[in-house]
C-alpha cells in the first residue's frame, strides 16, 4: 500500500471495495416461498442498481473501478438467490459459514435421516430425492464462493444433528440442536455484518424468528451501524432503506412499493469516498524520512530530563525509524511467523498482512512520529524562546551600559521572530493536524494483523468520526478490508494458536508499553511540578533579599548605596525567576503529561485484563474455545486502540499550534 518510487515516500489509495451482505428467509417460508420469483427480479434489480451506482461514483471521483463482493452464509433460500444474482453480475462471493464446509451443506441440505445425513458428511449423494437436489444445488454454488469456515465445534453439532435424527420425536434433541445451530449462525451473521458496508435484508416484516435468523441479523447489522436496505417478501418492489434499529419497531402493514434509490446512492458514497480533503494532501505531498530531526526533539528531551532522569538525559535522542520494507524481516518477523505457523491459516495471509498491513502502519509510525516531534518540538522550543527573549531583553541591566542595549534588544529581536516563524511554519504546513491524521492510521494498523488473521473487522458504523474529515478510517477501513476474510477452516486448535499471538505480540507488549510510559510521564510531570515551585521560590527570596537591603540601608545596618548598585541585578532576578518558570509550567500546561500518564495507565489495566482473560481461555478445554470467544477477545482489545486514539487525541485536539502568550 506504499508508492513505488522513492524509498517509501507515501501512502496510496488502497483498492476501494463495496461489500454487500444478505440475509433472508429460507425456502420453506411460505410467504417466501409464493414470492420467490418476484423476489428474485427485484433482488436481481438491486444488485445491478449497487453495480451500476458504485461504478459511476467512483468514475466521478476519478477512482478505478470499485471491487463489489457479496457476504452470503449458503443459507437454503433467499443466500443462494442473491448468490446466482451476484455471480451473474461478476460479484464474488465470500462465504463466512456457520460451520465446516461438509457440514453445513448437511445442515442447509435439510435432511430427513441419520443415513442421508452422513452421506452428506462423506461426500455422497442421499437416497431422499428432495434433500438430493437441494444438495446439488448447494454444492453447485460453493464451488463458485470463498469460505470461511466456523468449525470449531462441528463435533458438537454433528453429534447433536445424529441424535435428533435418530429419533425425531425427542423434543429435547431437537431443542438442542436447533439452538446451537441458530447460536453458529448469529456467530456467522455477525462476521458477515462486520465485512459489509450494507446488508440486503429479505423479510417478510413481520416474523421474528430465532437467533440468527433474518429479523435478528437485520436488528444486529442495525446495532453495528451497518445500514439495511429492506426487501418486503410480502411485496418486494420496494427498496426501502432501514439506519436504526428502532425502524423496526415502527414497521406498521404493508411497505410501499417505493426505491430510495437516492438513500441508497448515498449510502455508496459515504462508503466509498473519504470526506473532507485530507487524503489528497496525504496522497501527494507527505514525505519520508529516516530519521528524526534533533532541532524538533524539544519535547523529548524534556521527557528525558524530567522523565528519566538517571537515564542520560542529555544523551543524542535521534531516532532512526523502521523502514516499510524492512518490517517484515525485523520488528514484525517474530509475529508473522507465529502467523504463518497457526493451524490450516491460509497460506496467502501472512504475506499480504507483511505488504499491506505492515508497510504502511511503518510508513505511518515513522512519519507520525516525526511529525509528532515536529509539532510538540516546536511548541516547547516556542515557550523557551519566549522566556529567553524576555530574559535577554533585560539582560543589559546588570552586564552592561544603556549604550549597548541595542545588542539584547536584537537578541530579543531574533528570538521572537524565530517564535513567529515557528507559528507560520507549523501553521501552513499543518504540522497539528497532519500528525493526528496519519498517527490514527497507524493505530488502526498496529493491531490489524489480529483481527484479520481471525476474520474480525470493526463495522462500518463503529469507526470513529474526525472532525476534519475521516480519511484515516476511510484508508484503514479499505486497505483492511481487501485483504478480507481468509479462506480457512477455524479449528479449536487454530484459535489456540491464534490466543498466543493476541497475547505475545499485542497485549502484553503494549500493556508493558503504557505502563512503562505511564510512569516516565508521572515522572516528568512531578519534577516539572518540582522545578516551576523552585523557581517560584526563588524570585520571591529574590525580591525578599532586596527588600531587605533597602532596610539595611534605611537603618543604617548597610552602606547607603548599596540597594542602588544591586538594583539592577535584584530586577534582572525579579524577571528571570519567573520568566523561565512560567515557561516550565507552559511545557507542562502544553504537554498533558499528567493526562497522558493517566490515559496510559488504563489503557494498560485494560490490556492486562485482556490478558487475563486469555490466560483464562488458553486454559480451558477445547470445546470451550469458540470463535465467539476469541474473536470477542480481538474486539475488545480493538476497542480499546480506538479508545486510546480517541483520549489522547481529546487531549490535544485544542492545543493548535500557536504564539506562547
Amino acid at each position: 500500500m506504499l508508492r513505488d518510487d522513492a524509498d517509501n515516500s507515501g501512502l496510496i489509495a488502497p483498492k476501494v471495495s463495496l461489500d454487500i451482505g444478505i440475509t433472508g428467509h429460507r425456502t420453506r417460508h411460505p410467504v417466501f416461498s409464493a414470492n420467490s420469483a418476484a423476489i428474485a427480479r427485484s433482488l436481481t434489480e438491486l444488485i445491478a442498481f449497487l453495480d451500476q451506482t458504485a461504478v459511476k461514483m467512483a468514475q466521478t471521483s476519478d477512482k478505478a473501478r470499485p471491487l463489489v463482493r457479496l457476504h452470503s452464509l449458503l443459507a437454503y433460500g433467499a443466500d443462494l438467490m442473491a448468490v446466482k444474482s451476484a455471480t451473474a453480475t461478476g460479484w464474488p462471493v465470500i462465504a463466512p459459514l456457520p460451520f465446516g464446509r461438509a457440514l453445513n451443506l448437511a445442515v442447509n441440505a435439510q435432511p430427513t435421516s441419520l443415513d442421508d445425513m452422513r452421506a452428506l458428511l462423506n461426500g455422497q449423494d442421499p437416497i431422499d430425492p428432495m434433500t438430493s437436489d437441494r444438495a446439488a444445488e448447494i454444492r453447485s454454488t460453493e464451488y463458485e464462493v470463498s469460505a470461511f469456515e466456523l468449525a470449531e465445534q462441528d463435533d458438537v453439532v454433528e453429534a447433536l444433528f445424529a441424535t435428533h435424527l435418530t429419533d425425531t420425536s425427542d423434543g429435547a434433541a431437537e431443542q438442542a440442536f436447533f439452538a446451537l445451530c441458530s447460536d453458529r449462525a448469529a456467530m456467522a451473521a455477525r462476521v458477515m455484518i462486520e465485512q459489509s458496508d450494507i446488508v440486503i435484508g429479505i423479510w417478510d416484516g413481520v416474523t421474528h424468528g430465532s437467533i440468527g435468523g433474518t429479523r435478528h441479523t437485520i436488528e444486529a447489522a442495525l446495532e453495528q451501524g451497518v445500514p439495511v436496505i429492506w426487501i418486503d417478501a410480502r411485496d418486494p418492489q420496494g427498496w426501502h432503506l432501514l439506519q436504526a434499529k428502532e425502524q423496526l419497531a415502527a414497521l406498521t402493514g404493508r411497505a410501499s412499493a417505493a426505491r430510495d434509490k437516492s438513500g441508497i446512492s448515498a449510502l455508496i458514497h459515504v462508503a466509498l469516498c473519504p470526506s473532507g480533503d485530507g487524503w489528497k494532501g496525504v496522497s501527494r505531498h507527505e514525505k519520508w524520512r529516516d530519521k528524526s530531526n534533533p532541532l524538533l526533539h524539544a519535547y523529548r528531551r524534556i521527557e528525558a530530563m524530567f522523565g528519566e532522569p538517571r537515564n542520560r538525559p542529555l544523551r543524542n535522542l535521534t531516532q532512526h525509524y523502521e523502514k516499510p520494507d524492512a518490517i517484515a524481516a525485523g520488528s514484525g518477523a517474530e509475529m508473522l511467523a507465529a502467523a504463518a505457523k497457526l493451524d490450516g491459516i491460509d497460506p496467502a495471509m501472512p504475506p499480504r498482512i507483511a505488504d499491506e498491513v505492515m508497510r504502511p502502519f511503518a510508513w505511518a509510525d515513522g512519519v507520525s512520529t516525526w511529525l509528532s516531534d515536529a509539532y510538540r518540538g516546536s511548541m516547547v522550543a516556542s515557550f523557551f524562546l519566549s522566556a529567553f527573549a524576555i530574559v535577554g531583553g533585560i539582560a543589559y541591566l546588570p552586564f552592561a551600559s544603556i549604550e549597548q542595549k541595542w545588542w539584547f534588544a536584537a537578541f530579543e529581536f531574533v528570538l521572537l521572530f524565530a517564535i513567529i516563524g515557528i507559528f507560520f511554519t507549523g501553521k501552513r504546513k499543518r504540522w497539528h493536524e497532519r500528525w493526528f491524521e496519519i498517527r490514527r492510521v497507524a493505530e488502526y494498523f498496529r493491531h490489524a494483523p489480529i483481527l484479520l488473521l481471525l476474520g474480525a473487522a470493526r463495522p462500518i458504523g463503529r469507526w470513529p468520526r474526525g472532525s476534519g474529515g475521516n480519511w484515516p478510517e476511510w484508508y484503514a477501513r479499505h486497505a483492511l478490508r481487501n485483504i478480507g476474510l481468509p479462506q480457512i477452516r477455524i479449528t479449536s486448535t487454530f484459535l489456540k494458536g491464534a490466543l498466543a499471538l493476541m497475547c505475545d505480540h499485542h497485549v502484553c507488549p503494549q500493556r508493558d508499553y503504557h505502563r512503562i510510559k505511564a510512569a516516565r510521564l508521572k515522572r516528568a510531570q512531578h519534577n516539572l511540578d518540582r522545578l516551576s515551585e523552585i523557581l517560584f521560590l526563588f524570585a520571591v527570596i529574590s525580591v525578599a533579599v532586596y527588600l531587605l537591603i533597602e532596610i539595611g540601608a534605611v537603618t543604617a545596618w548597610l552602606p547607603a548605596g548599596l540597594p542602588h548598585s544591586v538594583a539592577k541585578l535584584f530586577t534582572f532576578l525579579g524577571v528571570l525567576f519567573p520568566t523561565m518558570g512560567g515557561a516550565f509550567a507552559g511545557v507542562h500546561y502544553f504537554g498533558d503529561f499528567e493526562r497522558f500518564a493517566a490515559i496510559s495507565e488504563i489503557t494498560a489495566e485494560k490490556l492486562d485484563d485482556i490478558a487475563t482473560r486469555i490466560g483464562f481461555l488458553r486454559s480451558a478445554p477445547d470445546r470451550e474455545i469458540t470463535y465467539a470467544r476469541v474473536s470477542g477477545l480481538a474486539h475488545a482489545i480493538d476497542d480499546i486502540v480506538v479508545d486510546e486514539i480517541e483520549n489522547w487525541q481529546s487531549v490535544f485536539a485544542g492545543k493548535r499550534i500557536t504564539v506562547p502568550v
